[in-house]
């Protein structure tokens, strides 16, 4: 009754026509109103897929050809960031459209003995969707497995059947809480985790055919341990990393029939993409560094397919910089939802970006490293502010260090081009210190910056 209630109080904040909700986009949510209903938003979130994992994308190592098939029929986006390079802030800023910084999330990932979470007041996804989506969180959760930030259902999500945290972690069980479910738990089988994962969501959009939905299915795969099915195991020369994406790709493939055989393709938005990039294993394609690597485009970029038949263009391909803190608005204005009048958002409706192939509405993207700004990403150029040697964390941009990667012609960030374009080294570096001063004061450690041998900076 409590979630009820806040769920109305967040609808009564929303103002009709409030910004946010772009023309174009309420223009097409209408003709969609017309034509059936308002559409439904399957978000297929893998855990520590590479950019370079899918064939879309370039893989040779491992199939995928249900993901290849979804981007040959829909939107391939080259340029899609995650908010995070590592799990917890991300998913944080997925759900927000939010900075993880913002939400108190941005600091490392949550453990079995943390007791933070998603703070409570935060308006996630399935909140600015309102009661009339049926919502469901199935898979992973880690954004807080203590009250008040347990389960998920709290935030807003009708359903919820996964795990709290990353299955390497103990104790751990899966739970069901939602759907006059009050709250049970059942021991964790790791082989057939992806399976059930994706047969209760394919409960869900059963039952659910004949309203809208949104489904967050927050894959476990392909974050370690890795545990192939018997029907994938040994298949790819990928290892058991490849077998397992290979299992995700064969799911996919069996929920796009699904939705075809409801007769939902026309009605339903479908995102493929991943939390952060690789961590021990999988390919960043031509990206530099991994999961966790401070500035660098491989912890960050991430494949991102969007398929929507009879309104993304099949075979499309966009450039547009994009970060998966865009999907809250971008769903709230396809679906003709106004916002809370008061949300401050850092992410942008992304719409006309997915449908008509518009330019990316953002003049820059700013890279966390925990609570530090990393690296600032524009259309052409890519500002890396901080990296890692050895046992140091440099804050690069701080002691003078200028590293300008041109990223279009150069995407593996390997030639500094400082030297040669002066001017942007110091618009980027404008960028820098405006975006250290406004974001970094709002973290919860607020570690200072230091210097080889320990001496902080001030």
């Amino acid at each position: 009754m409590m979630e009820l209630d806040r769920r109305s109080l967040l609808a009564s904040l929303a103002v009709a026509g409030a910004g946010g909700v772009s023309t174009l986009a309420l223009a097409r949510s209408k003709d969609s109103a017309a034509r059936r209903r308002p559409p439904n938003f399957i978000v297929v979130l893998a855990d520590d897929l590479g950019y370079g994992d899918i064939g879309a994308n370039g893989s040779r190592a491992i199939r995928t050809p249900n993901i290849d098939r979804l981007a040959a029929d829909g939107l391939l986006m080259t340029d899609a960031y995650a908010s995070a390079n590592i799990c917890t802030p991300s998913r944080a800023g997925l759900l927000t459209g939010r900075y993880p910084i913002r939400t108190g999330l941005a600091w490392q990932v949550i453990q079995a003995d943390d007791t933070n979470g998603l703070p409570p007041e935060e308006v996630t996804i399935p909140e600015v969707l309102g009661d009339d989506y049926a919502s469901a969180l199935i898979g992973k959760w880690h954004l807080g497995h203590t009250p008040p930030y347990w389960p998920p259902t709290v935030q807003g999500f009708d359903l919820f059947f996964g795990l709290p945290y990353s299955h390497d972690m103990k104790p751990l069980s899966l739970y069901t809480a939602g759907e006059g479910v009050e709250f049970t738990q059942e021991d964790v089988d790791m082989v057939a985790l992806t399976q059930r994962f994706f047969a209760r969501a394919g409960e869900f959009v059963d039952a659910n055919r004949d309203r809208p939905f949104f489904l967050m299915l927050a894959l476990t795969a392909p974050h370690i341990p890795l545990h192939p099915t018997k029907e994938h195991a040994g298949h790819s020369p990928a290892g058991d990393y490849g077998d397992v994406v290979e299992e995700v790709d064969a799911e996919l493939g069996r929920l796009r029939e699904q939705i075809e055989r409801l007769d939902l393709q026309n009605d339903t938005y479908v995102i493929v993409t991943s939390d952060n990039g690789p961590w021990f294993e999988g390919s960043t394609g031509e990206l530099r560094d991994r999961k966790g690597g401070a500035g660098w485009d491989g912890g960050y970029r991430v494949p991102f397919i969007a398929w929507g038949p009879g309104r993304i263009p099949a075979g499309s391909r966009s450039s547009a910089i994009t970060m998966n803190f865009d999907l809250l608005p971008t769903f709230a204005a396809l679906a003709g939802k106004p916002l809370p009048k008061d949300l401050v958002l850092d992410g942008k409706d992304i719409s006309a970006v997915l449908l008509d192939g518009a330019p990316s509405p953002h003049e820059a993207l700013v890279l966390f490293d925990n609570e530090k700004v990393a690296a600032i990403r524009t259309d052409r150029w890519k500002f890396v502010a901080r990296s890692y040697y050895r046992g140091y964390d440099l804050p690069l941009a701080r002691i003078g260090a200028n590293l300008l990667f041109d990223v279009r012609s150069d995407p593996g960030e390997d030639y500094n081009l400082a030297t040669r374009h002066p001017k942007v080294v110091k618009a980027m570096r404008a960028r820098f210190e405006q975006y250290r001063q406004t974001y970094e004061p709002l973290g919860r450690k607020k570690e200072p910056d230091r210097l080889p041998g320990g001496k902080a900076l001030p």
